[in-house]
């Protein structure tokens, strides 16, 4: 009896590519999504920060004599419309400062029309820095109590090209003035509160480069000669002209924080780039040694 033996064809087992596309395309998302709460953007409050430390009692009335006002303070100013006030603080690099400021008018005298009052913020080389949001102008009644004012700065880069109008980390002026009102009502008092705060952006806004000061009052080189006519001035008794006062660094210093987000980004992408690897080897690598191969062949 004549036996007949059949090779049976294996059939290669298919693998489930479809399944570890999904599971790398739900991997990435995850990853991406489940970002860390530096790297969101909430807008800031616009309510005036109640718990803030008490600060100068006292404004300045020019760039030079600005009363200096940390983060986190409250500085207050009594003064009369038409004047100009000044306050300075310190921001660095990541941040991104909020100024808010209440002017509380008199309600015991009738004043004649409606006042426009304004808020600017100048940076350390005494550039006007543009709010990117907030209530930086706003008119007020003759019958109103207080008018609040907010500005909100973009966030202080490390470096920035010359050209540009960047802001730097530094000093930072602010002026409160009314820019809109009658003469009959100039020189009536009111009370002025400023506050500022600022939000940390983390390294999704970092750039490369960092400046080697930082711009505040008191930083720029003196010449050989103003150098010599203030020794000169000195000796003979003169009176010399006073120089800004240094601003306070902030807490942690100038740009001492070596930490930032981009770690995690960098970490997320390794991540991100092994996946990738192990799905394309999964797609090239074939399905092995097909069955109908006698061996040795």
């Amino acid at each position: 009896m004549r036996t007949v033996l059949r090779r049976s064809r294996s059939v290669p087992s298919r693998r489930p590519r479809g399944r570890v596309a999904v599971a790398a395309a739900l991997a990435a998302a995850a990853l991406f999504t489940a970002a860390p709460p530096a790297l969101a953007d909430p807008s800031p409050s616009v309510s005036q920060d109640e718990e803030a430390e008490a600060g100068p009692t006292e404004a300045g009335t020019a760039f030079r004599t600005a009363a200096r006002l940390a983060q986190g303070q409250r500085g207050t100013a009594s003064a009369s419309t038409g004047d100009y006030l000044y306050w300075v603080f310190p921001a660095d690099t990541g941040q991104r400062p909020t100024v808010r400021a209440t002017v509380s008018l008199p309600a015991e005298q009738a004043r004649q029309s409606a006042s426009t009052w304004r808020i600017d913020v100048y940076d350390g080389l005494r550039r006007r820095q543009p709010c990117t949001y907030g209530l930086q102008e706003r008119r007020a009644a003759e019958d109103a109590a207080e008018v609040r004012l907010t500005c909100t700065l973009r966030t202080v880069r490390a470096y920035s090209e010359p050209w540009a109008n960047d802001p730097l980390p530094g000093a930072y002026y602010v002026r409160l003035t009314v820019s809109r009102l009658a003469a009959d009502d100039l020189g009536r008092p009111f009370q002025a509160e400023v506050a500022v705060d600022s939000q940390e952006t983390g390294g999704s806004t970092a750039v490369g480069g960092r400046l080697s000061e930082p711009l505040t009052p008191g930083i720029s080189a003196v010449s050989a000669e103003e150098q010599a006519e203030e020794e000169t001035a000195a000796e003979d008794g003169a009176e010399q002209a006073p120089r800004p006062a240094a601003l306070a660094e902030p807490e942690d210093g100038w740009s001492s924080g070596w930490w930032t987000d981009r770690w995690l980004w960098t970490a997320g992408g390794a991540v991100l780039a092994a996946l990738a690897g192990v799905f394309g080897y999964t797609l090239t690598r074939g399905n092995g040694r097909p069955g109908r191969v006698p061996p040795g062949v």
